[in-house]
């Protein structure tokens, strides 16, 4: 199923940054930057792989592809000083972990986003 809707970055109320570099994003989604500014941690929230959403997130607004996502993600594992984002099946569970997650960041369509959790821009 293709989406055509607008995919936004999400983040939990706590968080206090209100816009992103996409350098900055692909840092976060990369899991080479682990805390915000104010030292809060950084809880990371992605759709699986083969979603929809998930490769127009990267694609659209990361400016890279799936594929090179999980190969860090896997590359980090590999090495022992990370690990991969937390995945949530739904939209509506991300919505959720983000909402209950203080710190947290993911991505969904602009219709499942409602004042549990907060948009934030990412620059162009």
């Amino acid at each position: 199923m293709e989406t055509h809707a607008e995919v936004v970055l999400v983040v939990n109320p706590s968080v206090t940054i209100r816009e992103l570099a996409p350098t900055y994003a692909r840092a976060i989604f990369g899991i080479r930057l682990r805390n915000w500014p104010n030292g809060e941690r950084i809880s990371v929230f992605v759709l699986p792989d083969d979603s929809p959403v998930h490769a127009q997130f990267i694609k659209q607004k990361l400016s890279i592809f799936p594929h090179q996502l999980r190969l860090a993600w896997n590359r980090l594992e590999f090495a022992g000083i990370g690990q991969a984002p937390t995945t949530v099946l739904t939209q509506a569970e991300m919505r959720d972990r983000i909402a209950g997650t203080t710190g947290a960041i993911g991505y969904l369509s602009e219709e499942m986003v409602d004042n549990s959790v907060r948009v934030v821009k990412i620059l162009q």
